[in-house]
């Protein structure tokens, strides 16, 4: 067996400009440094990981925490943002986890793209002290982009880190920035770190609707209620593609409870009906074929022109059911997207329930 490649650090790497700028300050100093790219079920950009190697020359790998990125969101310590995004207790999160790593890679101390100022909620001079407290980190984490306004690490202490060579950065600003981005002559300048729906209104709604029926979710259900188009119906949830792609990752969350609806004759959306509470009656699952069918073109033309019905198959664990439904969004329950105004409602509920 090969014996794995060491590392002087090893960094947070979410792809955003500023985690790719602090790789590469440290990597100036001829220090080799891996990115540590954590994937959960609300982030994570492993196909990019080619693109990165080749646009910005950082050494990348993914690191998994769904279920630990799960219990933490289900009870963050410092609460949630302003919607459903534990920004602080994430960041604990992860830094908590690269620290055992160090070893894993031989790296010596662990790096982090944070600027002072820049964020209001995780960013602040207090919140970055928490963080670094919570995460017992102290004297393994670098912030390289605002390392002078720190106080001296023990990597730049002992001469490992040269601190001349860090930068100084605060507040909002995005011009130092860009100018060391075009220092480094990228041709491709990311955006500031995002892509968590946990931030998102409608996001957050999803996943809320979701935590009201099913209190103790499992990283695959909120992979799932990311997917696609979400509706519900009282504790009916039913997830169905707009697109082929929607459709391929619906598919990867089906579990053998579930029951998965696809068109037999026609093109149209994979649907997957997941119970929450207790299985559903035949009456629910024709109700939501009918509706399916009701998003392929070809079937509704196909009734409309013959009045035949089409055939929807249903398949749960190894047993499939082919059913025959008008296509028809002129439903018997109550089908619903999620609206963001649950989120506060379910924020001020918790907190009277905390109370």
């Amino acid at each position: 067996m090969a014996e794995r490649k060491t590392y002087d650090a090893l960094a947070l790497l979410s792809g955003g400009l500023d985690s790719i700028l602090a790789m590469r300050t440290v990597m100036d100093q001829g220090l080799k440094v891996l990115g540590l790219h954590f994937v959960t079920p609300f982030f994570g950009k492993e196909p990019e990981f080619d693109r990165w190697r080749e646009l910005y020359g950082v050494e990348v790998t993914a690191v998994d925490i769904r279920q630990k990125y799960v219990d933490m969101l289900l009870d963050p310590s410092q609460g949630y943002g302003k919607w459903l995004n534990p920004c602080i207790d994430c960041k604990i999160t992860m830094l908590s986890h690269a620290v055992g790593l160090l070893p894993e890679y031989g790296a010596k101390f662990l790096i982090s793209g944070e600027v002072v100022g820049q964020r209001p909620m995780s960013q602040r001079e207090d919140t970055l002290n928490l963080i670094t407290k919570r995460a017992v980190v102290r004297d393994l984490l670098l912030r390289p982009l605002c390392a002078k306004l720190q106080p001296v690490t023990p990597m730049e202490e002992s001469g490992l880190v040269d601190r001349d060579r860090l930068h100084d950065w605060s507040g909002r600003g995005r011009k130092p920035q860009m100018a060391l981005a075009e220092h480094y002559g990228f041709t491709e300048v990311p955006t500031p770190a995002g892509g968590c729906c946990l931030t998102e209104a409608q996001g957050a709604a999803r996943f809320v609707k979701l935590l009201t029926h099913r209190p103790v979710p499992t990283p695959n259900d909120f992979s799932l209620a990311r997917s696609g188009r979400q509706l519900w119906a009282g504790a009916h949830w039913l997830t169905f593609g707009r697109t082929a792609a929607d459709n391929d990752r619906i598919a990867a969350c089906a579990e053998p409870g579930d029951y998965v609806l696809k068109l037999v004759d026609f093109p149209g959306p994979l649907a997957v009906a997941r119970p929450v509470d207790g299985d559903w009656s035949p009456e629910a699952v024709m109700d939501a074929a009918g509706l399916i069918a009701s998003y392929s073109g070809k079937a509704r033309k196909h009734f409309e022109s013959t009045g035949v019905t089409v055939k929807v198959a249903v398949r749960r664990g190894d047993a499939v059911e082919t059913v025959e439904v008008v296509p028809s969004r002129d439903t018997a329950l109550p089908w619903a997207e999620p609206k963001p105004a649950i989120v506060s409602e379910w924020k001020k509920a918790r907190a009277a329930a905390d109370a």
